[in-house]
């Protein structure tokens, strides 16, 4: 069984202490892990001009990487047939049904064409539901103002406690016409959100009470939640974004009086949860380990492996080259690698990066699961130096 080698440990811990030391960010947490040896860096500081350190145990926002989560607790009902992927989500979710369709991005709202079918489970966990981010400036399309004036998100980084009420939410959402018929191409997070309010209509229970019951209490994930409760919240790291006319980092959320303090209006499943790097970690394991933690089976393996397949063609991801390059594609509400373009691209290897300055990915191949979680927000689509310089040096620590 490889493991990690030291001397490239050494060199990890250099380089991502760089970053804290030239204040692009005020510290970190990186995990690695190759079969039996796992390392963890917890460097710099929960905030600036503040000397309370980062810890293993810091609380992070985890942005998109939720949708991983948020997946397996879909996969968990499809197992128990209440939900099946072809099925139509229109019985459990009404305010979706009789879908209108834009003629094209740039037609006013009311210029449509009917949807040619229902959304199936399918479509959102390949988040091919026919509606999602809108990749340009604001108001490039008259559709944007509408999705920015209803705060369905996925048109810039937004509070847990701006978004409405899931069943508002719903509403709203169902109001506006679709960007594209259902199955035809990938778009970005509002599936995710929409596969959330799914699994509280279809079990019963709010989101964050099934993936408790269902998840983390089986996976041990102790801290990982939609808020973080008061005797926690001294471990919660303020959070930064890049002030571009001031050329400098200011604060988005203060931990003192952090959004994430109480339970949200709506809980995200496409990015609402906090989690810990152990608790994040704990959860990789078991998809690496095909649905097995210790003697808990939360998936099986054939489920495990769909979902972490290839299930878009060339024609389904075209458009979104600025999240998949030419080197990834999606599986069930995670990414997959198909083409090695970097050091750390490795086809089959699986997991997501977070807007809030979060990454995972899990390589089956390897043996390997890759954590990092910063305190401040992706510039861009593109990720960013300290993401790929991560998971160069992890993948250089393997020998």
């Amino acid at each position: 069984m490889e493991g990690l080698s030291k001397s490239r440990l050494e060199q990890m811990h250099q380089v991502l202490s760089g970053y804290v030391e030239r204040k692009e960010m005020p510290g970190l947490v990186a995990l690695v892990s190759r079969h039996y040896d796992v390392h963890v860096e917890a460097l710099g500081t929960m905030r600036f001009g503040h000397p309370a350190p980062m810890k293993r145990d810091t609380i992070f926002r985890i942005a998109s990487i939720t949708k991983p989560i948020t997946a397996v607790a879909a996969m968990i009902l499809v197992e128990e047939c209440k939900l099946r992927l072809d099925d139509s989500i229109e019985p459990w979710l009404p305010e979706l049904a009789k879908r209108r369709v834009l003629k094209s991005l740039s037609s006013e709202p009311d210029d449509t064409v009917p949807a040619v079918r229902a959304i199936s489970v399918r479509d959102l966990l390949t988040y091919r539901m026919g509606f999602g981010s809108v990749m340009a400036m604001p108001d490039t399309y008259p559709i944007q103002k509408l999705i920015r004036a209803y705060r369905i998100g996925g048109d810039g980084p937004m509070l847990p406690s701006q978004a409405p009420a899931m069943d508002e939410w719903l509403q709203k959402l169902g109001s506006l016409p679709w960007l594209s018929q259902p199955g035809e191409r990938w778009m970005y997070h509002v599936s995710g959100d929409v596969l959330g309010a799914l699994i509280a209509r279809v079990s019963g229970q709010p989101l964050s009470t099934f993936m408790r019951e269902r998840i983390f209490e089986p996976l041990g994930m102790k801290d990982t939640a939609f808020h973080v409760p008061p005797e926690k919240i001294d471990r919660l790291p303020g959070f930064y974004f890049l002030n571009r006319q001031a050329n400098k980092l200011d604060v988005f959320d203060d931990a003192a009086n952090s959004a994430w303090r109480s339970p949200p209006p709506s809980e995200s499943g496409g990015g609402g949860l906090v989690s810990t790097i152990d608790d994040y970690f704990a959860f990789s394991r078991m998809m690496l380990n095909k649905g097995r933690h210790g003697r808990e089976q939360i998936l099986s393996r054939a489920t495990v492996e769909l979902m972490t397949a290839d299930q878009l063609t060339p024609e389904q991801r075209a458009g979104s080259e600025v999240f998949f390059g030419t080197h990834s594609s999606w599986g069930l509400g995670m990414a997959v690698d198909i083409q090695r373009n970097e050091i750390f691209h490795n086809p089959g290897r699986f997991g997501w990066t977070g807007g809030f300055g979060t990454t995972a990915y899990t390589d089956p191949a390897q043996g390997m699961i890759g954590i990092l979680f910063t305190q401040r927000m992706m510039d861009s689509p593109q990720p960013p130096k300290v993401f790929s310089d991560f998971w160069t040096l992890a993948y250089g620590a393997m020998g």
